[in-house]
């Protein structure tokens, strides 16, 4: 379970590690009482989604009547499919440098791994190998403070400032372990004149762990659609492409994004509609893909437990429910699949049973290679 940032910064002050003052707001006149008490502000719409600030999530605000302007503004947005209903309202730091500390669970190695940079404020996948140190961290013996010191030192760091960030990355470690985390991070951790703070902050609790910790809220993961997805017993995820995707099983949609990058083509979501989903589940499937307006939508179905005649008339009965023209392409193989491919040839719908063919006919419809 992925916590917001505020929640995760709470966890951070707890163990001792400094944040900004400020408090998450509701409305757009606690935002301005907030700055009147900690001067300039940084304003942060409180969504789990990355690439907030190049989506108009983030925000500064040097007066109380911008920073309401500007909460006033971000509330009700929506992001990435997350709607924003609380923002961040914390004081604007002085920046004299930005680094990454994070902890992980290196799953190769069954171990937490360590990971830290003088490279800060971006992603840590961009930041090239040679400026990230890693340590691996044996779990009986714990992450002990000489190694946060020798991590620190790797960094470039040096005197009180490498003894600082030391600490904040034991202390760190002290909340991975308190929260059975999968992942904390601080990116970045701010070097100021008065010393680090964590300007932003990541949490994410094992979900098979949470019924140790009854204190913390339930978080609603996903976009709308993606718990709507979830409700239907579903694994959806939203992309930011122009073609719809539905495959029975986690490979085979795997597989279809692949070819469709491949080809050019720009996915829109990941949706695996199982081994095997009925009509009717398979229906509201469909028809949550056709809602969002797509370019096109492709499914792409192998045919074992699901028979490719129910998938035939389940694409066909959404597009009748909808009265959509968005335009669909099915490839169908497997049990069934003659039954399949007449019905929805009857019905004037493109019917393939080559992958590649199906593939290449969407992204011709989306517009072509981009």
């Amino acid at each position: 379970m992925k916590l917001y940032e505020y929640l995760a910064k709470q966890a951070f002050a707890e163990a001792g590690i400094p944040v900004p003052p400020g408090r998450v707001v509701t409305t757009a006149e606690e935002a301005a009482l907030v700055c009147r008490e900690v001067g300039p502000v940084a304003l942060k719409a409180q969504v789990l989604a990355g690439g907030r600030g190049k989506a108009g999530g983030i925000a500064f605000a040097d007066w109380p009547h911008e920073a309401e302007a500007r909460v006033a503004a971000m509330l009700g947005k929506t992001i990435h499919g997350h709607r924003v209903d609380r923002v961040l309202v914390e004081k604007k730091l002085t920046v004299q440098a930005e680094l990454y500390l994070g902890i992980a669970v290196e799953g190769a190695a069954r171990k937490p791994v360590v990971i830290a940079s003088n490279q800060g404020g971006v992603n840590i996948e961009e930041v090239p190998e040679k400026a990230i140190v890693r340590r691996l961290v044996d779990p009986l013996w714990g992450f002990r403070p000489y190694r946060a010191r020798e991590v620190a030192r790797r960094l470039g760091l040096t005197g009180r400032e490498a003894g600082q960030v030391a600490d904040v990355l034991h202390r760190l470690w002290g909340v991975f372990r308190r929260y059975d985390a999968e992942l904390t991070e601080i990116n970045p951790l701010v070097l100021t004149p008065e010393g680090p703070v964590a300007a932003d902050g990541r949490l994410n609790v094992d979900d098979y762990a949470l019924f140790r910790h009854p204190e913390l809220p339930v978080v609603e993961e996903g976009s709308e659609l993606e718990r709507r997805a979830r409700a239907m017993g579903l694994a959806y995820v939203q992309l930011d492409g122009d073609i719809a995707v539905m495959a029975n099983g986690a490979g085979i949609t795997m597989a279809t994004l692949d070819i469709l990058q491949e080809l050019g083509g720009r996915p829109a979501n990941f949706l695996d509609a199982g081994g095997g989903a009925g009509v009717e589940p398979m229906t509201r499937a469909m028809e949550m893909l056709l809602e969002q307006k797509p370019r096109v939508v492709l499914v792409n179905i192998f045919g074992g437990i699901t028979r490719c005649d129910d998938v035939a008339r389940a694409v066909v009965a959404a597009r009748q429910n909808c009265g959509t023209e968005v335009p669909l392409v099915i490839r169908l193989v497997g049990t069934n699949e003659a039954e399949g491919l007449a019905i929805l040839r009857e019905n004037g719908l493109d019917a393939y049973t080559a992958m590649q063919e199906a593939a290449a006919r969407a992204v011709a419809l989306a517009g072509g290679p981009r």
